[in-house]
């Protein structure tokens, strides 16, 4: 055999070496398995990397990253990249064979984890990702630093909401006479009332808008006995549906199970009626969500593979990561752990290919932090079982809070209670009570009532740690902890 120099260090290799690596670089690269290496520069100098640069295939680039000298004469696993990159070794192959992503939250985070210069990529890194996530668990998140609003400052803004749907003639209000003819501007001013009560639902939950709401979705229901062009019936009855979708949201939010359920089964067949499949799938997702809640995990899940199978070749990217993100959570919660770690996968194969312009306005919401969310809970599930994924949980959720933005109230208290439990389960018990503090003092200024039995139900994950003294004087403060009046 011939002499050589190790690629990485540039050291002199004994005759007998075959790895094409020396001792102490084996011993570097066995400790780095677990996340990327930090490279030279003059790494990203090598042919094929910039091949697959200037082809502006990441997928192409993952690849010639792995089969870079600096590793050895070996490439790297498949499923170790994989694993840095959060999906599955079947996942990582279709990304490097498949078409280029284009999807900027997975090229911005990917690129950011493998530390490819800013200078070589054609996107533009946002600098926002933090990657890895920030371990400081003590230090508040950013958003959940803003002073929220006022109860009274939102009671005003319900009654300004109240006011325009009244002056458009949404509102059952003696002072509105009946018009004799429906035309499609209502439908316009009806569906821009429902987005601004869905703004009011991000912020402070479902307690203090359920009412409005409510009567909002009565009087909307009414308008379907209004004289309306035939041509414009579809586009009515599924306002309308959509109406009664929030409706029952916000009441599940608030805690009202029973009026939940009502407004769901008039939104979903309002849905059907319009023939509209994708909101049929959103309030099935909703009704899930639901289930899950009650902690019915079969009956949601029965839920989500229906609303699937009769969405078919219909499903928008963004529904089906949706739904695909829901069952994930449910097949964890009875566990069912390589279903669930599949199914996860699914969804953010689906997550990948969102367009969003050519998604339905209502599907907005389900952003990067609502899919972040989603493995923040599955892992969360899986190391109530096994320890060994308490680390992962974490991990995600951290990424979920800060992919979350500030009008995203509920979110962030939801997913710092997340945390709290995570933190709990990977035996980290001072982090998780001064981030479970901080979310009791949150969540008493909310009016979601699912998002303080969400913190009460720490409870189960603190158990081993009760002896710690204080501990379990968190844990009583947990019993203390109600909903804002509405």
């Amino acid at each position: 055999m011939t002499r050589a120099n190790c690629p990485r260090c540039g050291g002199r290799l004994a005759r007998d070496n075959d790895s094409g690596r020396c001792a102490p670089c084996q011993a570097a690269e066995r400790d780095r398995l677990s996340s990327p290496p930090a490279v030279p520069a003059s790494f990203w100098e090598h042919g094929p990397v910039r091949q697959a640069l200037a082809e502006r295939h990441l997928g192409r680039v993952i690849r010639a990253y792995r089969y870079h000298p600096y590793h050895g004469r070996n490439p790297l696993p498949q499923t170790v990249v994989a694993g840095w990159l959060g999906i599955t070794q079947a996942q990582l192959s279709r990304v490097e064979n498949g078409p280029p992503l284009v999807h900027l939250d997975r090229l911005t985070h990917w690129a950011t984890l493998l530390g490819i210069p800013a200078s070589r990529l054609w996107f533009t890194l946002p600098g926002r990702l933090p990657v890895p996530p920030p371990q400081p668990a003590e230090n508040t998140p950013p958003d959940l630093d803003q002073p929220m609003a006022t109860d009274e400052g939102r009671r005003a803004l319900l009654a300004g909401i109240a006011a325009v749907a009244a002056g458009a003639g949404l509102l059952g209000t003696v002072a509105v006479p009946r018009p004799r003819r429906l035309g499609s501007a209502d439908i316009v001013r009806l569906n821009a009332v429902l987005e601004l009560y869905r703004s009011v639902d991000y912020e402070c939950g479902g307690g203090l808008l359920y009412r409005e709401v409510d009567r909002f979705a009565q009087s909307v229901y009414g308008l379907l006995d209004w004289s309306h062009p035939e041509a414009l019936a579809p586009q009515l009855v599924a306002s309308v549906a959509a109406v009664r979708q929030l409706a029952g949201w916000t009441a599940l939010d608030a805690g009202l199970h029973d009026h939940a359920q009502r407004h769901f089964v008039a939104a979903e067949r309002a849905a059907l009626a319009a023939d509209d499949v994708l909101l049929t799938a959103r309030v099935r997702y909703c009704q899930a969500r639901q289930l899950q809640h009650q902690r019915h995990n079969r009956d949601a899940l029965a839920t989500l593979q229906l609303a699937r199978l009769q969405l078919g070749s219909a499903a928008t990217p963004a529904v089906s990561a949706m739904l695909y993100g829901a069952e994930a959570a449910s097949l964890a919660a009875l566990g069912e752990r390589r279903d669930a770690l599949t199914t996860l996968g699914r969804s953010t194969d689906a997550f990948d290919r969102v367009v969003v312009d050519q998604e339905p306005e209502w599907m907005l919401f389900y952003d990067r932090g609502e899919l972040l969310a989603q493995y923040g809970r599955v892992y969360r599930d899986l190391a109530r079982t096994d320890s060994r994924y308490a680390p992962e949980a974490v991990r995600w959720v951290r990424e979920a809070v800060a992919a979350f933005g500030p009008q995203n109230v509920r979110s962030l208290v939801l997913n710092e209670v997340g945390l709290c439990s995570a933190l709990f389960l990977a035996d980290d018990p001072d982090q998780a009570i001064v981030v479970g503090r901080r979310v009791i003092k949150r969540a008493g200024s909310l009016t979601s009532r699912r998002t303080v039995d969400r913190v009460r139900n720490l409870h189960r994950d603190l158990v081993k740690h009760r002896p710690n003294s204080a501990v379990a004087a968190f844990a009583r403060e947990l019993t203390t902890l109600e909903p804002q009046s509405a």
